[in-house]
């Protein structure tokens, strides 16, 4: 069985060498092998296998100068590695490397031979085998380009844990370490290229973009995480395709029409070269200008498309690129290649009859040439225009460096450095390996490998702990995936005015090690759109909104299809374009425009605005004018009439009322915590004082006036002193009331949003209602009692009682308070306090007026009824007729009582009163004794009631003949008698000048 297997294994490493000639691979022996995979051609020849005899292994075709400068770079690390007495000294790295033609097929067909070869050694054949020409096992791959490719090799190579290092690769699928176990590379993954693009679009602000993929594992995964990405930062994508280089021409049609048709400028492209060319050839036979071309890393620089001829198709491209590195000694080793030396680099021969455009004859190196090197090939791609009877024979004297070709394009290393890279990595494993020190090792029990005997997998293990510096210094570490983290140059694609060709202009970089954020960086004034302009194609599925709106969403179409919506009031948009308008701080409100916030309207019944000077002139009018009145009393106070109106009292009352408008001038002004606090107890504590002063004032007259017969325990209960006690009693109550209102819940400034928006009304927050509730239902308490009162003494004497004044201000209090209930309710902001002050006022100057005007009248403008006569006289008047009438009701019932027994009309009872009922008076006088009288400072009154008239005549003398006029007015009556009534009418007649 194992000699079977043997057999089977040799007959396939014998096919597989077969089908691989000298001039098809490059190999050079060595203790140990490393393998490379290149793309040397851009594809295989289309050749239909009818199996009518022995399928031939495909043919490759259009030469890739790229792909052989890297296999030079491979080359050239080995023999720098070779040649260095530090790095595996003793030791010698051979080589055996295969054309990939860029496709799976062929890659899987050089793949196999690294295999096989590895299992024969693992067989250990040799005592069957005599195997003079023995190549060593193939500890590790380079390679390969492609991501499809690399994916299918890995599958195989991972089977035998044989390390691949790829230097092109860039899938983000093979960094799933369960499935390629021993894949490495030394470029990043598609990853983070992915999310660059979509920082760019951002960047630019394009939002609506088309996609491209190559239909393999590198397009595919790369679009995929574009996508992502581009759901994240709101970028919509108008189509998306995948193409193929072997896709059919009605495909590739299809692909046009879609690009032709859409609106998106911006294509994102994710495809090797090869893969896009054909599709970009069609839209140069379409003339398909106007598109901005978002190129992924593997074509960004590709030769395939950045040809002249292309430019004014995809002249706007912008790519992404490695960065790249620094050879030393590369530029001559990449000069001196040539046929003739160049005998174990089977490809040499056929890169010289591409770069010359000649042929080599059979005789010019000592092995027959492929028949494939004088095939034809697409233009101006490496193969010629032509079989070999076209081209003009090689002299081999020919200058590499007189012909320009991608092959010399050594100005920026990035593919090449990392073929560089990937050798030096398995270098320095192998160096690992070699100075391995026993017990230290990273086997079993810390063992080390054998570096005579080693094998694929004890490399493999040594290049996941990889850590060395380069020569650029930098460090060199596989992670856990196997991908090495790098950064990308920006490039733009330019024309050189030279000569014409498409030049790579670096404009910028991307920096993965940067947080998010910073990690894009462009010079926009490097870019060049189309060739020429500096203005940045505008590539959006709507306009772009203008401050001041926001986007608003359409329905049925994308998310970046849109229409602009102006921001709400209080809310703005500094920004073009933006997803949504922000609101302003609470104490700003947006602009006419809403671009920005402006800081709200602060609204408070100010001392400067016209109402809040009229609220201040009534005020200080009202502080006036009881001034003036307090004055004129002070002034005056010896008068009969200040002294009725009970004169301590009054002055009281009058600064009561002063308090009372100088508490409204708190109302006015921006409202402070003090203000506050002070303002409503103010207000409350004056009126209540006022009110008081009033009640108490009424009271005592009136219930004087009541009295039937006045004792000292009238005039002791109704002193001077226990007035003030009352007043100060019932403003206390208020005082309480103010002072639990300010300890429990105090008033203070307030800064109102929700009113109105615009503005911000300060107000203050009376902090409890309730209090405010009683403080005002206090006041008019006292009201409604001195209301009372006021009614009940209206027939007083009006000179010194002023019922019906004090009356009719009570119901303009009343009015005034009534109506302020439903008017604060119903306000709101500064005329909250404005309602407030036009109450106060108007309570304080009805008060004012209706108490004291009429005597500041008589005062100074009817001195002549300011008099002790005038006043006694209008007591007198208001005593005999509270006589009279008990003196009509007495004869009333005497009359009734005699008509019921019969008897005749009885006598009436005798008093100091002239009745006159339907009679004339009993002792006439003479008319010029009554005008006598009347200038000795008498008066007469007629008080009408019931059926009848009663006439008083009262006469005043100087106080040391009062009496003798009383005797006098006895006499003139023919009184005999008096009773309790006539004293108790002295007594109020006397009571105003007491």
């Amino acid at each position: 069985m194992t000699l079977y297997s043997c057999c089977l294994i040799l007959l396939l490493f014998t096919w597989n060498t077969a089908a691989y000639g000298p001039n098809q691979r490059a190999q050079k022996k060595g203790d140990i092998i490393l393998g490379g995979l290149f793309p040397i051609h851009f594809g295989v020849a289309a050749k239909d296998q009818d199996l009518k005899s022995r399928p031939e292994s495909v043919e490759c075709i259009r030469y890739n100068f790229r792909g052989f400068r890297w296999l030079q770079a491979m080359i050239f690390a080995i023999e720098e590695i070779n040649s260095s007495p530090t790095l595996l000294p003793n030791m010698t790295l051979g080589y055996r490397i295969f054309d990939t033609c860029n496709t799976v097929s062929k890659a899987l067909e050089a793949t196999l031979s690294f295999v096989a070869q590895n299992k024969i050694d693992s067989l250990n054949l040799d005592e069957f085998c005599n195997c003079s020409e023995h190549i060593p096992s193939t500890i590790a791959v380079v390679g390969a380009t492609g991501s499809g490719i690399s994916t299918a090799v890995a599958n195989l190579l991972g089977l035998f844990y044989i390390p691949q290092v790829s230097y092109a690769s860039s899938s983000r699928l093979l960094s799933n370490k369960n499935q390629f176990k021993s894949f490495l590379r030394t470029i990043p993954n598609d990853e983070h290229q992915a999310t660059a693009m979509a920082d760019i679009i951002e960047y630019f602000r394009w939002n609506w973009v088309g996609t491209i993929a190559a239909d393999d594992d590198y397009g595919r995964p790369g679009i995929e995480k574009f996508r992502e990405e581009a759901e994240e930062r709101d970028i919509c994508i108008d189509f998306s395709e995948l193409i193929s280089q072997y896709s059919d021409e009605e495909e590739i049609q299809q692909v046009v029409e879609v690009i032709q048709n859409s609106t998106a400028r911006v294509i994102v492209v994710f495809s090797s070269g090869p893969d896009l060319e054909p599709l970009i050839k069609e839209i140069v036979r379409r003339n398909i200008t106007g598109k901005i071309w978002l190129a992924s890393e593997a074509w960004a620089s590709s030769s395939l498309i950045a040809m002249p001829e292309f430019f004014r198709v995809i002249g706007s491209t912008i790519g992404f690129a490695l960065k790249a590195g620094q050879i030393p000694g590369f530029r001559e080793f990449l000069q001196k290649v040539h046929p003739k030396k160049s005998n174990n680099n089977g490809f040499a021969k056929e890169f010289w009859e591409e770069t010359f455009n000649c042929y080599l004859s059979d005789g010019f190196k000592n092995s027959p040439a492929s028949p494939s090197f004088h095939k034809g090939h697409e233009e101006g791609l490496g193969a010629g225009n032509g079989t070999a009877a076209f081209r003009p024979p090689c002299t081999g004297d020919e200058n590499i460096t007189s012909v320009e070709t991608p092959y010399m394009d050594y100005t920026h290393l990035r593919i090449s450095y990392n073929v560089y890279l990937a050798v030096y990595s398995i270098a320095h494993a192998l160096q690992d390996i070699y100075t391995c020190t026993p017990g230290k090792g990273l086997f079993t029990n810390g063992s080390c490998a054998d570096i005579k005997k080693v094998e694929a997998w004890q490399v493999l293990k040594h290049l996941r702990h990889l850590n060395f510096t380069n020569n650029m210094g930098e460090q060199v570490d596989f992670d856990e995936f196997g991908d090495l983290v790098g950064n990308y140059s920006i490039i733009n694609w330019h024309l050189s005015p030279e000569d014409g060709s498409v030049v790579f202009e670096e404009v910028g970089h991307y920096n993965v090690y940067a947080k998010k954020g910073e990690r894009l960086f462009i010079n926009e004034n490097k870019i060049l759109w189309g060739g020429f302009s500096k203005e940045v194609p505008f590539s959006n599925c709507s306009r772009d909104c203008l401050p001041g709106t926001r986007k608003g969403i359409i329905e049925g179409e994308p998310t970046c299809c849109f229409e602009c919506v102006d921001c709400p009031d209080g809310e703005y948009s500094d920004e073009t374009d933006a997803s949504a308008c922000d609101k302003c701080p609470e104490d700003y409100w947006s602009n006419e425009n809403h671009t920005s916030c402006i800081p709200k309207q602060i609204e408070f019944l100010s001392w400067t605005e016209p109402f809040g000077i009229a609220l201040t002139l009534f005020a200080v009018l009202g502080i006036f004018l009881t001034s003036f009145v307090l004055g004129v009393f002070t002034k005056f106070r010896n008068t009969p009439i200040v002294k009725a109106t009970n004169r301590e009292l009054s002055y009281l009352l009058l600064f009561s009322l002063l308090c009372c408008f100088s508490s409204s001038l708190f109302f006015i002004g921006e409202p402070q915590n003090w203000t506050c606090r002070l303002r409503q107890p103010a207000f409350g504590i004056s009126f209540v004082l006022c009110i008081s002063c009033i009640l108490v004032k009424t009271n005592r007259v009136l219930l004087v006036f009541e009295a039937k017969i006045p004792t000292s325990l009238h005039r002791k209960w109704w002193g001077l002193n226990l007035q003030f006690l009352l007043v100060f009693l019932c403003t206390f109550v208020q005082i309480v009331i103010c002072v639990i209102w300010l300890y429990t819940a105090p008033p203070s400034s307030y800064r109102n949003h929700e009113l109105e928006d615009e503005i911000i009304f300060i107000t203050c927050h009376e902090g409890s209602l309730m209090a405010l509730g009683f403080l005002i239902g206090y006041t008019c308490l006292l009201a409604a009692i001195c209301f009372f009162f006021a009614f009940k003494s209206r027939k007083l004497p009006e000179n010194f009682n002023e019922a019906k004044f004090i009356t009719f201000s009570m119901l303009i209090f009343f009015i005034v308070w009534i109506s302020f209930i439903p008017a604060y309710a119903s306000t709101y902001g500064k005329f909250v306090s404005a309602v407030e002050v036009i109450a106060i006022l108007a309570a304080s100057f009805g008060l004012l007026a209706c108490i004291f005007f009429n005597k500041v009248y008589i005062i100074l403008f009817k001195p002549s009824r300011n008099t002790i006569e005038e006043v006694r006289c209008s007591t007198a008047a208001h005593a005999f007729k509270v006589a009279a009438r008990a003196t009509l009701r007495r004869s009333n019932v005497s009359r009734k009582r005699s008509n019921s027994l019969g008897g005749s009309t009885g006598s009436t009872p005798s008093s100091s009163i002239s009745s006159k009922s339907n009679h004339e008076d009993p002792f006439p006088l003479p008319a010029s004794a009554e005008r006598q009288r009347q200038q000795q400072r008498g008066c007469k009154q007629k008080v009408s009631f019931g059926s009848g008239t009663v006439t008083l005549s009262l006469s005043f003398e100087e106080p040391q003949k009062n009496a003798m006029a009383n005797r006098n007015a006895k006499r003139r009556n023919s009184l005999e008698a008096q009773n309790s009534d006539d004293s108790l009418m002295r007594h109020r007649a006397l009571l105003p000048l007491q």
